[in-house]
């Protein structure tokens, strides 16, 4: 049975660390630079891992998107969490919903649409998103 609250559990969740614990609710979201009604909380940063690789939890409003785009130097992953939306791929459409996982080469071309009842995912920059 999917959970229609799994986004909430996961945003008031935490990452426990050997030394130290990363409560979600205590993070900032922060607006994506370049694409409206995208943002993102930054879980585990650059500079917390020497630059290998980059965690952040992410929520796409309504019928908004990341456009197009390309990481040249990162490996990305995505895992949704919660809502519906499109991923186009190169030439592929994928169709996100709870449970899916997607993984981009470097220099592969993608966008993400959020459908209307918005999407939450999570991405990994392997090495880290700077």
């Amino acid at each position: 049975m999917e959970n229609p609250n799994l986004f909430q559990t996961f945003s008031k969740g935490h990452l426990a660390l050997p030394n130290s614990t990363v409560e979600f609710n205590m993070l900032q979201w922060h607006a994506h630079k370049q694409f409206k009604g995208v943002s993102l909380k930054h879980i585990i940063t650059s500079e917390q891992t020497d630059g290998l690789f980059s965690y952040h939890l992410v929520k796409i409003e309504p019928f908004m998107k990341i456009g197009m785009h390309i990481h040249e130097s990162q490996l990305e992953t995505h895992e949704i969490i919660s809502g519906t939306g499109i991923c186009l791929n190169q030439t592929t459409q994928i169709s996100y919903a709870p449970g899916v996982i997607s993984i981009f080469n470097k220099g592969e071309q993608h966008e993400v649409t959020a459908d209307a009842d918005g999407l939450y995912l999570f991405a990994k920059f392997i090495p880290a998103l700077v």
